[in-house]
């Protein structure tokens, strides 16, 4: 019952906010795509993709409709759809380190005196990993995910032109993977040590309540 809880939390605060952090720097970037397409906003029905919540609920991995962006309004298009792309992991972690901070005041300050409480604890520690989890995967470099922009950044034209002539197919493949576990480790190796230094930076926190 707190899994569900946990994913739908994650379903209606963590792709959310993934996805504004994209839009956002997008416009500030001087793309005005998100914004016109009412993607500027925090507002879950706005982001969700009704299949890919199913099957966050029921798989516990799933994925928002995709903020469009148009790099012809860029400055610098290369660059800037990398800093919009890192934009939305980078919320991820933002939101994993303030989420745990929440965690360990309320472990050392009320800790685990009751069912209720044990339950909210739960619930804050799964969206902890899964935030540091979608991080970690949107950062994998393979299109079309975010790292994938920050990719082609140091790719030749030709070589990016084709990487993103076939990201429809390259996503199938991910998702088999991911249905068989063949990605599970590597990503929860990095999302591990990535939350062994957010353990570190808040370890004044043990230090001052514990």
């Amino acid at each position: 019952m707190w899994t569900l809880i946990a994913r739908a939390a994650v379903l209606l605060i963590t792709l959310p906010v993934h996805e504004y952090a994209h839009a956002y720097t997008a416009v500030k970037l001087g793309d005005p795509t998100p914004e016109n397409q009412k993607r500027l906003t925090l507002n879950p029905f706005a982001h969700l993709d009704i299949f890919g919540s199913m099957m966050l609920l029921i798989l516990g991995f799933g994925w928002a409709k995709p903020v469009m962006v148009d790099a012809r309004n860029f400055k610098h298009p290369r660059r800037d759809m990398a800093i919009t792309a890192v934009a939305g992991p980078l919320a991820n972690v933002l939101m994993a380190f303030i989420l745990l901070i929440v965690y360990k005041i309320i472990f050392f300050t009320i800790g685990i005196n009751s069912v209720q409480m044990d339950a909210v604890l739960q619930v804050l520690g799964f969206m902890v990993r899964i935030n540091l989890t979608l991080a970690v995967f949107n950062l994998l470099p393979i299109p079309p995910l975010d790292g994938s922009k920050v990719l082609g950044l140091f790719l030749p034209d030709r070589i990016y032109a084709y990487f993103v002539r076939y990201e429809r197919i390259v996503m199938i493949v991910i998702f088999i993977l991911l249905w068989f576990g063949f990605l599970s480790k590597p990503i929860t190796f990095l999302s591990g040590k990535m939350l062994d230094v957010l353990l570190f930076i808040t370890r004044p926190i043990d230090m001052l309540l514990g």
